[in-house]
């Protein structure tokens, strides 16, 4: 048999209701959406690039430094992967394109009016 800790701890109390499990506050006060609100400071150069490590050869297309929440960044994470006609995800703030598309990421971005460079070999 588990433990409750093991099982996610708290979800529900009489003095304040629901609780968030990631926090552990009220879901009234929780802070997890406020963290995940909070736009990433940087150098406004938005910096795209090519990988393949751990990828088993494949490669990706990454976008790093776009200054935007992550709905805002979701969103034109989508954009992208429509120019490239492929697929691809938002992760940690990165956005990923699969496969090599570093031109046409690079023009789309600067018709969006970001200050863009390519990062990398």
């Amino acid at each position: 048999m588990k433990n409750k800790l093991s099982l996610g701890g708290l979800v529900y109390s009489t003095e304040a209701g629901r609780m968030c499990p990631d926090c552990r506050q009220p879901v009234a006060q929780c802070v997890c959406k406020q963290a995940a609100k909070a736009v990433p400071a940087g150098d406004g150069v938005v910096r795209v690039s090519r990988e393949t490590k751990g990828r088993g050869g494949k490669a990706v297309t990454l976008v790093k430094g776009v200054a935007l929440d992550a709905t805002a960044l979701a969103a034109l994470g989508k954009q992208l992967k429509a120019a490239c006609g492929t697929g691809g995800t938002v992760k940690e703030g990165v956005i990923e394109i699969q496969g090599d598309h570093i031109e046409k990421v690079m023009a789309a971005l600067k018709a969006q009016g970001h200050t863009v460079k390519r990062a990398g070999g």
